[in-house]
């Protein structure tokens, strides 16, 4: 059976996402690639957390992960008190 995979286009491509494939990212790819054997994250606990608007915005407009930054910040607040 002869492949059918187009290989000068994939050569062409380096790597690069697509529209139809943006999971390809190479910053995605590289994540899943270091997050192997390192131990596994805590779990996350889902709450409702208030939180005055303007704080929020600023949080937000730093781009997507702000819930991630938020926690980030809430972590170093809780490390800097111990």
């Amino acid at each position: 059976m002869k492949s059918r995979t187009d290989w000068a286009r994939l050569k062409e491509d380096k790597g690069a996402s697509s529209d139809d494939h943006p999971e390809a990212d190479i910053r995605h790819i590289v994540r899943g690639v270091v997050r192997r054997g390192l131990q596994q994250l805590p779990s996350k606990a889902s709450i409702s957390l208030r939180v005055d608007q303007d704080v929020l915005e600023w949080f937000k407009a730093q781009g997507p992960g702000y819930q991630t930054r938020i926690n980030s910040v809430l972590r170093a607040f809780r490390d800097a008190s111990v």
